[in-house]
C-alpha cells in the first residue's frame, strides 16, 4: 500500500527541485513526488511504496544537501 508523506520545505528555485530530483532519483521505493511552491510552506508531497519509510529518512537526505524540510501530519 503507497503511502503519501507531507512536507514543509524551502525550496524556492528550480535549482532546489534538481537538486531533490538528484536525491530522490536513487531511493526506489519512491514512486512520484512533487512541490507546489506556491504555498507559503513549499509543500512537497513524496508518494512511496514501502510503508517502512519513514519521514526522517526524507528529512535527512535533504538536510544533508542544505534543504530545510519539515514532516506534517495530516
Amino acid at each position: 500500500m503507497d503511502q503519501i508523506l507531507i512536507f514543509k520545505t524551502n525550496v524556492d528555485s528550480p535549482m532546489h527541485v534538481l537538486k531533490v530530483e538528484g536525491l530522490f532519483r536513487s531511493i526506489h521505493s519512491i514512486i512520484r513526488w512533487n512541490f507546489d511552491l506556491e504555498d507559503c510552506d513549499r509543500i512537497l508531497r513524496v508518494v512511496v511504496s514501502d510503508i517502512h519509510m519513514r519521514p526522517e529518512m526524507i528529512e535527512q537526505l535533504l538536510r544533508s544537501e542544505g534543504i530545510c524540510c519539515e514532516y506534517l501530519e495530516f
